[in-house]
């Protein structure tokens, strides 16, 4: 009982200092807002189609916006056609005109209306050297949108997803891809390539594991300059699954004598120090209070689950006393999200949820109801979450919006998502 009660009051407080309702009520709750087709020169309208539908997810995904599904056409620099919206409730009109430069450039001029009275809020121009970077233009567009308002920031819209995707039996290659996966782009195939993790924020450099040669080995890429740098290689698996704030080091899961422990890595001078010493299988590390302790995954009671130590030492603390099978989990401060085990037993089918706890309470908040629901990776803003459901044989990416309690699914075409980062 007392569980449950501190459970409802965890709830409660969540939405009590919820910053994105405090914002829906500042814009008198979800200002009802319509994206309208402006025209535009040398642009075929499927792909005008498909970047307009691109710009209404978005402002759907931002949570802050009550966005109207139907496609408009008006023209882009008079009124005509604004007020009769704004008669019918419409309170907000995004005009996108998205036109092709002769030099291969695709550009977006876009103005906030408001549907009341035809002024223009703001007005802004876009442009994307490869068309077929298309989705970004749209991100720019509803980031700048929800800027506007001041509402909380959706600018993780333009960072771009790393991950790696099975193509078969002993294959896999990695991609970049904006969060929908609408533009990907393959930038590590042939053999056994896993495992990515952006070296930085700037997302200029990646860590990945490759199975190709004779032991498994981490690498770094540079993305700009092509450049592949060796870390390390260990017997039996060597994974990068973390790199701290400031990018000086690494959490690095080893197998150096066929059991699985985790390292920290020191980038500028190549030294590793081990951080847990168990006979059964530690993985998974991520940074937590700064950088200053580490969650992972280990086996320590019969089954995997989450547990918690200083950089410096000391004992390992358990973190988690919900489920049986607690397989994966990230960090974002003092926040861990965490996938859980659901099924009736070991065999049989099984669910596998998130869950959100914090390193400094006991509260525990549920996130997904259903599925198979796993890897789940913060966002920079803390309070967006990506993860990969699987559905069958298939693989979709899904975003959570905490603060709204929103969830959103982007299915993986052709392939298997094997991990994510971004």
């Amino acid at each position: 009982m007392k569980k449950i009660i501190l459970l409802c009051i965890f709830v409660i407080n969540i939405f009590a200092f919820d910053s994105t309702i405090q914002i829906v009520k500042n814009l008198e709750k979800f200002p009802r807002l319509v994206v309208a087709d402006a025209g535009g020169q040398g642009v075929s309208e499927k792909t005008k189609r498909k970047l307009l539908k691109l710009l209404i997810g978005d402002l759907k995904v931002s949570a802050h916006f009550n966005v109207d599904d139907s496609y408009v056409k008006m023209d882009y620099t008079s009124n005509e056609g604004t007020a009769n919206l704004g008669k019918s409730g419409v309170e907000l009109i995004v005009k996108c005109k998205i036109e092709k430069h002769p030099s291969g450039k695709l550009m977006a001029n876009s103005k906030l209306v408001n549907a009341k009275n035809g002024d223009v809020l703001y007005e802004k121009f876009y442009s994307i050297s490869k068309s077929n970077r298309y989705p970004f233009l749209a991100h720019n567009v509803a980031i700048d949108v929800n800027d506007y308002f001041g509402a909380p920031s959706i600018s993780w819209m333009k960072n771009y997803v790393i991950f790696a995707r099975y193509t078969k039996s002993g294959a896999s290659e990695i991609l970049v891809a904006d969060y929908t996966l609408t533009f990907k782009k393959i930038i590590v195939s042939g053999g056994l390539n896993i495992f990515p993790k952006w070296a930085n924020e700037k997302q200029d450099s990646f860590y990945y594991t490759s199975y190709s040669g004779f032991q498994p080995t981490l690498y770094l890429v540079n993305i700009f300059s092509g450049q592949k740098t060796k870390i390390a290689s260990s017997k039996g698996m060597i994974v990068c699954s973390d790199v701290s704030s400031d990018g000086s080091k690494l959490l690095i899961t080893m197998a150096p004598n066929d059991q699985p422990d985790i390292y920290l890595y020191n980038t500028r001078n190549g030294s590793k120090k081990r951080l847990t010493n168990y006979s059964g299988i530690d993985v998974s590390g991520s940074f937590v209070d700064n950088d200053q302790n580490i969650v992972f995954i280990s086996e320590r009671l019969g089954y995997p689950n989450v547990f918690q130590k200083s950089i410096n030492g000391g004992n390992v603390e358990q973190m988690i006393y919900h489920g049986k099978n607690n397989s994966s989990c990230s960090s974002h401060g003092k926040y861990i999200v965490y996938s859980s085990r659901e099924g009736r037993n070991s065999f049989g089918k099984n669910t596998f949820n998130l869950y959100l706890i914090s390193t400094q309470t006991d509260f525990i908040r549920k996130l997904t109801t259903s599925g198979k629901n796993m890897f789940p990776r913060f966002a920079n803003d803390g309070e967006t979450v990506i993860f990969i459901k699987y559905i069958g044989k298939k693989s979709a990416l899904g975003v959570l919006r905490l603060n709204a309690n929103k969830s959103f699914l982007f299915p993986l075409n052709a392939g298997k998502i094997q991990s994510i980062d971004w």
